[in-house]
């Protein structure tokens, strides 16, 4: 199955208080961070409503 890396690029810094959470959930606590998710639709979600704070590339 294809996992997602998913980077924090921005500060969450005055950001709406949805986004904030959902960068936190997502594991990401600082800009620089990465972390590897599996490629599922609740994921996808959370990156799309989050992705101008983040960048996302599939791995194997």
């Amino acid at each position: 199955m294809a996992r997602l890396k998913i980077q924090q690029k921005k500060s969450t810094i005055g950001t709406k208080p949805q986004h904030r959470e959902t960068v936190r959930s997502l594991g990401l606590k600082r800009i620089g961070d990465i972390v590897m998710k599996e490629d599922r639709p609740e994921i996808r979600g959370m990156v799309k409503a989050v992705d101008h704070l983040v960048t996302v590339e599939e791995v194997e």
